[in-house]
This record gives structure tokens, sequence and C-alpha cells, in this order.
């Protein structure tokens, strides 16, 4: 069980990026993190992976994240983490050697069936590959949570679908995904739970299965949750309008 309990985080002492947040998400679930650009979902994954200080108290089973059990934590992001000037295939030599659970047999797998390129330097890639072995390598450390922040930019419609079905067919019982992305019509019926993030705060969280008895859709839940008023365009373009005429 991963558990947040009242984190906080603030940039220069005064903004908060994450505020309060209190959270418990089990092994096995597949989590979609939505929330508008600059809500905290990046600012509240780091926080968790221990690459911000925060208030507040993050555990695993218990215990805090530390190196003794960071090994159970992994991470993509569009920001990449990975070393420019290695080869997909020297990834995969760098990560055995340091994560004793890295699943070779999965790496082998998913680079053949995305055709990969594991011979070229990732530098030399495009940006969808890049994405694609920052995914990729998260997925084969072997972690019990992993994390995937915005992975699909860059991805054609094609690659993405085709990842949604490799992805539910390869994980294990203990394998958890926690994705950010705004890509919410898509994971409509690949993810289990919906956390729902505004300004730093957490403001829904619900079953997917639960939508769905209530006849209702993800989108429609988000944009419910947010207070979404779809007459906001043209409202504005009648301000728009009104000041030119002006």
């Amino acid at each position: 069980m991963l558990e947040l309990k009242n984190v906080t985080k603030r940039y220069s002492g005064v903004v908060e990026a994450v505020s309060d947040v209190s959270l418990s998400i089990g092994q096995g679930e597949i989590v979609g993190l939505f929330g508008e650009n600059g809500a905290g979902k990046t600012t509240l994954m780091k926080c968790i992976l221990g690459l911000l200080g925060h208030k507040g108290e993050i555990l695993l089973d218990g215990e805090p994240v530390t190196r003794k059990n960071i090994e159970r934590l992994s991470f993509g992001t569009c920001e990449h983490s990975f070393f420019p000037a290695l080869t997909a295939l020297e990834h995969e030599e760098f990560y055995s050697e340091h994560f004793p659970r890295f699943k070779k047999a999965r790496f082998k797998g998913l680079t053949e069936f995305f055709e990969f390129p594991v011979h070229r330097p990732l530098k030399k890639l495009s940006t969808g590959q890049k994405n694609q072995i920052e995914v990729i390598l998260a997925l084969c450390q072997g972690a019990d949570y992993i994390f995937l922040d915005e992975p699909f930019v860059g991805y054609d419609l094609f690659n993405r679908e085709d990842f949604y079905k490799v992805l539910l067919g390869i994980l294990e019982p203990n394998e958890t995904i926690i994705l950010s992305t705004h890509l919410i019509e898509e994971v409509d019926g690949f993810i289990d739970r919906a956390v729902m993030i505004h300004k730093g705060k957490i403001i829904g969280d619900v079953r997917t299965a639960d939508i769905e008895e209530q006849g209702s859709t993800l989108v429609d839940y988000v944009k419910q949750t947010y207070g979404y008023k779809a007459d906001r365009v043209g409202l504005a373009l009648e301000g728009i309008r009104g000041d030119d005429e002006a």
C-alpha cells in the first residue's frame, strides 16, 4: 500500500503546488491522475519518488520511501531520465546491473513489438521514440508502483492504442500503474480509478466501474467535477468581438 498523509509542497516557500493531499493506492490498481496544466500532477509524483522535498508523510507498506525500498517505484517521464548517449541495449545492461528484478524478457518483447531501434543512441531518436523507451524502461524495472507522467507525447494514435492493449496483457497482479495524462477519452475503459487534482488539491476520487453503473462516462464525470462550462468558449468569443468593435 502506498499512503500519502497531508502532503504539501510549496515553491519559494509560498506557492502551494500540492496542498494537504491524503491518498491511498493499493497494489494492482491502474489509476488515472487528471488535472489541467499546473494542477500539481507532476509535482505530486516527484514528491512520492523523493525527488522533491515536502511536508507530510509518504509511506510504502508503512515505511518511509528511502534508498532501501525506492526500487519498488519507477518513473517514466516526458522530461526523460535516460542517458541520451546510450542505446536502448546499453540501458538494458545498466538497468539489469542496478535493478535485480529487471524484466529482460519483457524488455525484449516490448522493443521487438514496437520495432524499437535498440542499437541507436537515444539522442538521435524522435520525441515519440524517446518517450517510448522511457516508458519501456519504467515498465521493465521490476517496480511494484509504476508512475507514468504524460507518457504518450509524440506517440501516434496506433501506437497509443497498441500500448494500452499490450500493457493490460503484461501487467502482473502486484504491479500498479499511476498514469498522468490529458487523453481522458482514450484511457476510459483502461483505468480502474480516476483521481482528480485542481490547484494542488484532490477534488475527486472515483472507481470507473461506479461511473459506468451511473450510466455516465469518465469525460462527463471529469467535466462535472471540474465544473466545466460548455458555453465558456462562446462567451469568450463574444467578449473578444465586443472589444474589437469598441
